[in-house]
């Protein structure tokens, strides 16, 4: 059961398969993993002490970032990232550690769970995916329906009063046209934006 995996120069922790959104570019859809030689899919959840003991194998000072991203949505489990995020702050204070998301963890939680991050992330990368509410919903299907839009964008707003840096990203596929409002909706909301290769 792979937990952590290395893709660039950072490690990245594979914590769920469960996932509010149902995106049709996921890509699950068609692999079993995103480097070659990982297999994703996971036969349960790990626990918390499984993960610690995934990270006790890895050279920490190594990795550029930890990165908590796998197949499926790390915020479904809030509470494992954040309380695993403190342990590596205390082990070593220098990792910058990112999470990312599809920004629909206050909705999961029905509650505001933003102040958690406080001084353990870094970055939260959040994918916005689509340029309204209504295409949103068309590609990525959350079980939130069209109000997933909405909860995404005040998430960042919320996010960026306790972590350094917020960043909304768009897959390299989107027209020109709609990757620029959804630069701008970036803008509005006060977060950085990045554009990000679109992974067959």
């Amino acid at each position: 059961m792979t937990i952590t995996y290395e893709l660039g120069n950072s490690l990245y922790v594979n914590i769920t398969n469960r996932c509010s959104n149902d995106c049709s570019f996921c890509v699950r859809n068609e692999h079993n993993g995103v480097n070659g030689k990982d297999n994703l899919w996971l036969d349960r959840e790990p626990t918390v002490d499984e993960i610690k003991a995934d990270f006790e194998k890895r050279n920490l000072k190594k990795y550029d970032a930890v990165v908590f991203c796998g197949y499926g949505e790390p915020m479904m489990r809030a509470e494992v990232v954040i309380e695993v995020a403190k342990w590596l702050k205390e082990k070593l204070p220098t990792i910058q550690i990112r999470i990312n998301t599809n920004g629909q963890a206050n909705m999961i939680y029905k509650k505001d769970i933003t102040p958690q991050l406080k001084g353990i992330i870094d970055c939260v990368s959040i994918s916005l995916n689509e340029e309204n509410a209504e295409k949103y919903q068309k590609i990525c299907k959350s079980v939130f329906g069209e109000a997933a839009y909405e909860g995404i964008l005040e998430f960042a707003r919320l996010a960026k009063k306790y972590v350094p840096k917020v960043v909304f990203s768009v897959v390299d596929i989107l027209p020109k046209d709609e990757i620029e409002h959804c630069r701008k909706i970036a803008e509005e909301c006060g977060v950085s934006f990045r554009v990000r290769e679109f992974i067959e």
